[in-house]
């Protein structure tokens, strides 16, 4: 079973690159391996993805030692810890609202003593019951993170009690979904979504819980201090877009002033 690149990166003291996979196949994963990226970001919330999909990026992501980090549909126990059997490093579950249910989310994602996930081993995390188990339950409880993302104003004003739960790793604002929500749609510098996000950062330090840094304002060093340890770095839908619309801009300006072919 393999170590989390993003906890090795992090224990050294290093912010981690993450970069969102949209484009679910495994050449666009390992084109965010060759880049140098740390993780890749898969999604079953937003994305029509199937599972044979999720499981060849995740096995893309190993062969450049990358972590693979799905989110999940909000859902049932199957729904978490699936993408963990299929050999991701971590899971990122939306729109957490409350202490108990991160207690929940704790409980069916560790293994005894820190939850009361269901033991198999026959899968690719535990390579096909060829791991002893208690390699296995060790290793998993130590290097499968868990990301909670909060995304509404009431999930902010029990962020202290959220914050406080003990056994898993990072807590990741949604502003996309908070701006939204606050009555200002893609207005993520809006004063009271910097407020909210502001609160989760600081109960995030209070209770030893790291951050992912999506649009979180600031430069890298900046994110870093106040706790970020992940960043956002790219998705592949916006690079691509982006690079297409400049080199098809670049093409026509180039074209523009030239004779028509023939004419001099």
């Amino acid at each position: 079973m393999r170590n989390s690149r993003i906890l090795r990166v992090t224990r050294e003291g290093h912010l981690a690159s993450c970069v969102k996979i949209n484009i679910t196949h495994p050449n666009v994963v390992d084109l965010a391996g060759l880049a140098g990226a740390d993780a890749v970001w898969l999604c079953n919330e937003h994305v029509p993805n199937d599972w044979h999909e999720i499981e060849h990026c995740i096995r893309a992501a190993k062969t450049h030692d990358m972590d693979a980090i799905v989110r999940v549909s909000k859902g049932s126990y199957s729904d978490y810890v699936r993408p963990l059997e299929a050999g991701a490093a971590g899971i990122m579950v939306p729109h957490v609202t409350s202490a108990d249910e991160a207690r929940r989310i704790v409980e069916m994602c560790r293994f005894h003593p820190l939850g009361k996930r269901a033991l198999d081993g026959g899968n690719t995390d535990a390579n096909y019951c060829q791991m002893p188990l208690d390699e296995y339950v060790a290793t998993s409880n130590r290097e499968t993170l868990l990301i909670l993302q909060i995304e509404s104003p009431e999930a902010v004003e029990v962020i202290e009690e959220i914050a406080a739960v003990p056994g898993y790793d990072f807590l990741m604002f949604g502003p996309g979904d908070y701006s939204h929500r606050i009555g200002h749609a893609g207005n993520i510098q809006h004063p009271d979504l910097v407020a909210g996000r502001r609160r989760m950062e600081e109960a995030a330090r209070k209770h030893g819980k790291q951050l992912f840094a999506v649009a979180a304002g600031g430069t890298p060093q900046e994110q870093f201090e106040r706790g970020y340890t992940i960043s956002y770095s790219a998705s592949d839908v916006y690079c691509l877009g982006e690079a297409l619309r400049q080199s098809i801009t670049k093409s026509r300006l180039e074209t523009s002033n030239a004779a028509p072919y023939g004419k001099s």
